[in-house]
């Protein structure tokens, strides 16, 4: 009896293993073999010859600035970016601008490096307002679909944070870490990385400098090593704003400078976090194994902190610290309205389908929020927007996701 319970149990972590595999591969490269049909200059945006006037006669200053709505979101892996997403997909929608969405699914083929083809409904020439999907950054195939005005903008966190949470959430998607025993894989993988971690190995990139793979760079680079400060100067010269999740708040008060929005364009709820027994602790020698791991990242990262601050400075502490008090009671005040019970809920506990964030395979630990049932008819929409996932977001927007819920219907059926 015990023997046959035994063989079972391995022909059903077989199947499981085989099953995960096979999917697993139709959703990461599914349209990984799309041809590029954009290799011209022909095939770029026109609108990106507006700039040529600049060597014209002088235009008189503005007193005024005008809201900016040609944007490039870089949206990074575990960064709080499905809330910049909501931001960014409420007020596209509200000004009925025209986005470059992935076809099939939601993200641009990742990890593929994005091509402009990538685009649903692509035409050679076709002009974009926001592009702002997952994607492996390529500079020269993102600037094709945007006018030269373009905004671009990303957002970075601190490594340690980063990679626990990309571990936590990936792990069981990169078959090189199933072989790790105890309750805690985390720490056991950070004992010895290179026991568990191959460069070739499928899906590795999420387990070692996740933030340099997604800006298009290798990364297995060391932090000591030249290339890595090249890719660091190359970002800055391309971005004109990065975001730092740690400080949030501070961020969207800076985007909305930028941008020359309102602050009701920028209020949110959090999106996408994680239930806090999920969250696993590290001490400072795991920390510090962590950083080393992910040196690149933490390189990149410390760059851009303190270009941060100094963005921080150069608006005012004093100006920043009121902006920052009157985003917190703008959106409690959206809070009351808009959650039932004001705040985020175990899945589970998510009354509405609509509503249930993505969550990682195998369990559910992303939390989501219900919606009030008694909200102010001229507040319902604007509630609804923003306790949106994502995915849901997108359907509601016109976007085929049929591979995405094809891999959402499998992880169901395997969780």
């Amino acid at each position: 009896m015990f023997w046959m319970k035994c063989t079972v149990g391995i022909r059903g972590l077989i199947s499981w293993i085989f099953l995960t595999n096979i999917m697993l591969i139709l959703y990461c490269f599914i349209g990984s073999n799309q041809m590029n049909l954009s290799d011209s200059k022909e095939d770029t945006c026109p609108l990106s010859m507006e700039k040529s006037n600049s060597m014209g006669s002088p235009q008189p200053p503005k007193t005024e600035c005008s809201p900016k709505t040609n944007i490039m979101f870089m949206k990074t892996h575990k960064t709080a970016s499905s809330t910049i997403l909501n931001i960014l997909f409420r007020f596209g929608e509200k000004l009925k601008l025209k986005f470059a969405f992935p076809n099939g699914r939601n993200d641009f083929f990742y990890p593929s490096p994005f091509q402009a083809s990538q685009v649903m409904n692509y035409r050679p020439g076709g002009c974009y307002n926001i592009v702002c999907n997952h994607m492996r950054f390529n500079q020269q195939e993102v600037a094709k679909l945007l006018p030269a005005d373009a905004v671009y903008i990303t957002i970075l966190r601190d490594p340690v944070d980063l990679f626990e949470s990309s571990f936590h959430y990936y792990h069981k998607a990169v078959p090189f870490t199933w072989s790790i025993d105890g309750e805690n894989k985390l720490a056991e993988f950070l004992q010895n990385p290179q026991a568990f971690y191959s460069p070739e190995a499928f899906n590795s990139f999420y387990l070692k400098n996740i933030l340099t793979f997604d800006f298009g760079f290798d990364n297995n680079l060391e932090a000591d090593d030249p290339q890595v400060t090249e890719h660091i100067h190359y970002l800055s010269e391309r971005f004109d704003l990065v975001l730092i999740v740690e400080y949030f708040e501070e961020s969207l008060i800076l985007l909305k400078d930028l941008l020359c929005w309102s602050t009701e364009d920028i209020l949110y709820f959090k999106l996408n976090a994680r239930r806090s027994s999920s969250v696993s602790k590290l001490d400072p020698e795991l920390r510090a194994k962590a950083l080393q791991w992910n040196g690149a990242d933490w390189k990149l990262y410390q760059h851009f902190n303190a270009s941060f601050w100094a963005r921080v400075e150069a608006y005012g502490r004093e100006r920043m610290n009121r902006d920052v008090q009157e985003l917190r009671r703008r959106n409690e005040e959206m809070r009351a309205r808009c959650v039932e019970g004001g705040a985020a809920v175990e899945a589970q506990n998510i009354h509405s389908r609509h509503l249930l964030p993505w969550q990682p395979i195998g369990e559910k630990s992303i939390l989501g929020y219900n919606l009030r049932k008694d909200i102010e008819p001229n507040f319902r929409n604007i509630c609804e927007k923003m306790l949106t996932p994502e995915i849901q977001y997108m359907s509601d927007l016109g976007v085929s996701l049929w591979v995405t819920k094809l891999w959402g219907w499998f992880i169901d059926i395997i969780s």
